[in-house]
């Protein structure tokens, strides 16, 4: 079993999606506490994180790992919104839709992903000052 930080929380995520990559760089931009490392879904790490969780194969794009619960689809990007505060914060708008709804939005973006944004042919590597956040 992978021995995860009690005070960091794990983001992963598709790292040949340039949403998803993009999403990662933002947060390494505004996480002025350092909370978040990062692995990608498609490494070892990553592979063994899901498999220890139990979470589905089906869930390809954004994982939230935080105090040994995990969340997914709009919840996780929810969570980590609250995290990174200020401007974020407005994210909480979406709680006005029904749960259902939310992730039924989240699912329909994660499936159009890769047609309106593109994909990379090799996964996301981290820039030399944030290689320590990523597992």
């Amino acid at each position: 079993m992978i021995k995860l930080p009690r005070d960091k929380s794990i983001i992963l995520f598709d790292g040949y999606c340039h949403l998803c990559s993009r999403s990662v760089q933002l947060i390494l931009k505004y996480d002025q506490k350092k909370q978040f490392l990062f692995s990608p879904l498609s490494n070892a790490i990553g592979e063994q994180i899901k498999k220890e969780r139990a979470i589905p194969e089906t869930i390809d794009s954004i994982i939230l790992i935080e105090a040994g619960n995990h969340y997914t689809h709009a919840d996780a990007i929810l969570r980590i919104a609250n995290q990174l505060g200020g401007i974020f914060l407005l994210a909480n708008i979406a709680k006005i839709l029904p749960h259902s709804w939310r992730n039924q939005l989240y699912r329909w973006v994660a499936a159009k992903r890769f047609r309106w944004f593109g994909k990379r042919t090799s996964c996301m590597l981290p820039n030399p000052e944030d290689k320590d956040r990523f597992i």
